[in-house]
């Protein structure tokens, strides 16, 4: 009786610890990735395979998750590094990187510090690309250099199972004494712009009064021109009455108008004595004798 009882305790607690062992086997085997990372699992210290979000079975007890990666976007602290430029000028630039791991397996086992070895290759690219570039073009053109920044690290950390998904230039500093001097050469820009601006206003309005000059002078020889034409009909008016009527039309229109001006000399106020030239009345005798004609 005691031996089948001692029989039968053993057996529970075999049965005991089989389901004990199929517990923390499914719990060793069963592994859940959350949607934001990636396993990277090892069977005996060599790697088996990267598992993704979700479930996911390995074999327990020889398969075991080493690292958990990941894969959001990740922004490195701003850096800050010296640069030279083609010209000789020190400035000090700030850069940010965004960058994601995409190829888990490449991170963990080709590079120990991501963060650094990409700090390190943007330095390096961005005191090559300055180095190729003037002052002025640093400032003018600094999306150009964003880009290439961004291009070369692409290429450059591609092994390591990064995608560079942005790079940015926040800030481009320079020493005080080149600050000074650029103070004192935008000045003299401004000032040379501020003469420029005078001397061409000068020109203009010289420009403006010989405009109105020429078309004072145009407008005279117009009215000169005008008047002539005028006089020439006139003329013209007067040959062809004398080529009608003839000649006595004309001494008669020439009589009449030397009685009327001495009509007005006779007329006009405080005069006393008239002096009548001496064909005066000859012309008196025309006019009568040319209205009898008529």
């Amino acid at each position: 009786m005691d031996q089948s009882l001692a029989e039968f305790g053993g057996q529970n607690i075999l049965f005991l610890l089989l389901a004990v062992f199929i517990v923390v086997s499914i719990s060793a085997g069963v592994r859940i990735v959350p949607q934001s990372q990636k396993f990277v699992v090892e069977r005996l210290g060599r790697l088996r395979v990267v598992l993704g979000p979700g479930i996911n079975f390995i074999v327990p007890f020889l398969d075991r998750v080493r690292h958990r990666v990941s894969v959001l976007e990740r922004q490195l602290p701003a850096m800050s590094q010296d640069a030279i430029t083609s010209d000789n000028v020190l400035v000090q630039v700030e850069t940010s990187v965004f960058y994601r791991i995409i190829e888990p397996e490449k991170t963990v086992y080709r590079i120990r510090d991501v963060d650094a070895a990409i700090s390190t290759t943007v330095a390096g690219i961005v005191r090559s690309e300055i180095g190729r570039m003037e002052l002025d073009q640093v400032q003018a053109n600094r999306s150009r250099l964003i880009e290439a920044v961004r291009d070369q690290v692409a290429q450059q950390v591609d092994d390591w199972g990064i995608e560079v998904t942005r790079a940015e230039i926040l800030d481009v500093n320079l020493d005080q004494a080149t600050r000074n001097a650029m103070l004192q050469q935008l000045n003299a820009e401004r000032a040379r712009r501020a003469q420029v601006t005078e001397a061409e206003g000068t020109k203009r309005a010289v420009e403006l009064n010989a405009d109105a000059e020429l078309y004072a002078a145009e407008q005279a020889a117009k009215a000169r021109r005008v008047s002539a034409d005028a006089e020439a009909y006139a003329t013209k008016a007067v040959a062809a009455a004398i080529a009608e009527n003839g000649l006595e039309a004309a001494q008669y229109q020439v009589a009449l108008k030397q009685v009327e001006a001495l009509n007005s000399l006779g007329s006009s106020a405080g005069t006393q004595t008239i002096v009548l030239p001496a064909n005066a009345l000859d012309a008196f005798g025309d006019a009568f004798k040319m209205l009898k004609g008529k």
